[in-house]
């Protein structure tokens, strides 16, 4: 009978002991209150009611930062390689980092000697500019029959013709406005912005994925006077977020990953706003 008491006195003990643990760590945990409004332009600061908002145990922008790291962009000097173009412009191609062969920074890019040297590049000019009435252009004091009759006396010719369109290309870089329109044939830009473009979707999904499963530790949804509580969370360090959804007020789109520290036993305040507000977003291609 003794043994019995002195049992269910240790059992007694221990459920005390637990129940003094758990109110102990119920006690040191902390809570957030939040309150999200969003101001349209030229008009007056709104609730932001009835939004899904996640507490996150890492920024949202790093979660996607991360997924893009290991996930890297396609190879372009790989990709470069694999096309049907002259060993010249493949050449270009990688020295420039560049791939798109149309618009104001690939003419920028291009260079006299570039012009003449890659075969794309000097037909394109050539097809451009040499039937144009309009303008002096420098006319071939040879015919290509000539490299048969006379090598030498050809090599010669052509080396002087081509001095003559690098100096006329420096003295007129306003003709080569318009050589991209010719090179759409050879443009490899569109095929690589495809592969860049199959990315994104998918990195955005993961990220998604990973902020509501390992990262995720709350959610709430906003009231009508956008206001939303968390409670019982650990201390720590911890971020306030939409993901990747957009609160619409006005004409203003709103998206927030905001840090917030939780101390023991203490409720901690957040303002969202327009002010700290951010555009998550990933890179474009």
């Amino acid at each position: 009978m003794a043994a019995m008491k002195r049992a269910l006195c240790i059992l007694a003990c221990l459920c005390a002991g637990a129940f003094s643990v758990a109110t102990l760590a119920a006690a040191q945990d902390g809570a957030i209150r939040f309150v999200a409004t969003g101001t349209p332009s030229g008009g007056l600061q709104e609730p932001v009611r009835g939004f899904p908002f996640f507490l996150l145990s890492e920024s949202f922008q790093q979660i996607q930062a991360d997924t893009q790291a290991s996930d890297p962009k396609p190879d372009m000097d790989a990709f470069i390689a694999k096309l049907d173009v002259s060993p010249e412009l493949k050449a270009w191609m990688k020295k420039n980092h560049c791939v798109t062969l149309t618009g104001e920074d690939f003419l920028h890019k291009l260079t006299p000697t570039a012009v003449i040297d890659v075969p794309e590049f000097r037909r394109a000019y050539m097809e451009r500019n040499a039937g144009d009435q309009s303008i002096d252009f420098p006319k071939p004091k040879y015919k290509a029959s000539d490299e048969q009759k006379n090598p030498a006396k050809f090599k010669k010719m052509s080396d002087e013709y081509r001095q003559t369109l690098l100096h006329y290309i420096a003295t007129y870089p306003q003709t080569l406005n318009g050589l991209d329109l010719s090179l759409t044939d050879v443009d490899p830009g569109p095929r690589w912005n495809m592969l860049l473009a199959r990315r994104i979707p998918e990195i955005r999904r993961r990220a998604l994925d990973l902020a509501q499963s390992k990262y995720l530790v709350a959610r709430a949804q906003t009231g009508l006077q956008g206001q939303a509580t968390l409670q019982n969370i650990p201390p720590g360090r911890y971020w306030i977020s939409t993901l990747d959804v957009a609160a619409e007020i006005g004409d203003v789109h709103l998206k927030w990953d905001v840090p917030v520290t939780v101390f023991p036993g203490r409720t901690a305040s957040v303002a969202l706003s327009n002010v700290n507000s951010v555009q998550a977003s990933l890179d474009t291609p």
